[in-house]
């Protein structure tokens, strides 16, 4: 089994572009490199401390590869609809109602993408002008990757909220294959 058929999800299929699906799973993995490297750098942080020998530089490494896991995160969530979805208000309805969550629910999170764009783009402008330590590196580093999850969250919503209104939201999801197989009471005295 290839890596691309483990870390792509086939939820809601119907709900996504295949031309796409090479940036969730470069989402994914980037998300993976970035929780290890967070890890690595905390442990590496409190070995150095505990030694006397701290490396005050990894706390600006492990601030830096948090906050980009975050919003890295939350941009490959939005794509698989684990994130900002409220999917339970949605999901028990039917119908033109569920269309009309459908679209209110996404209509909500491309208001919020649109937040991350502007008001992270003007903080990473105004980031220039203050600096981390020690490193003396403009903050404006850490404020890149807001606008940019932003753009993301808005293309997988705009994404979702085409493919919904073309194909129906409302689509019987397949089988889980991991799942244990429920046998009935019928299909046991069935059995020879």
């Amino acid at each position: 089994m290839a890596i691309a058929d483990k870390l792509l999800v086939q939820r809601q299929r119907h709900l996504k572009w295949r031309g796409l699906d090479w940036l969730e799973l470069t989402l994914m993995i980037l998300c993976g490199v970035l929780c290890f490297g967070f890890s690595l750098s905390v442990t590496a942080d409190i070995v150095t401390r505990t030694i006397g020998h701290p490396w005050l530089w990894l706390q600006e490494v492990t601030s830096t590869l948090f906050i980009y896991a975050i919003f890295v995160g939350t941009a490959a969530a939005t794509r698989r609809n684990d994130h900002l979805y409220l999917t339970a208000i949605s999901e028990a309805m039917h119908g033109t109602s569920r269309l009309i969550v459908e679209v209110i629910i996404r209509l909500v999170v491309l208001g919020v993408a649109f937040c991350l764009i502007w008001y992270g783009y003007q903080n990473y402008l105004r980031g220039f002008g203050s600096f981390r330590l020690p490193s003396g590196t403009p903050i404006a580093s850490l404020y890149a990757i807001i606008p940019l999850s932003g753009a993301l969250i808005c293309l997988f919503t705009i994404e979702q909220l085409v493919n919904g209104l073309r194909n129906g939201f409302d689509h019987p999801e397949p089988p889980d294959e991991d799942a244990t197989p429920v046998v009935t009471e019928a299909q046991m005295r069935a059995q020879p």
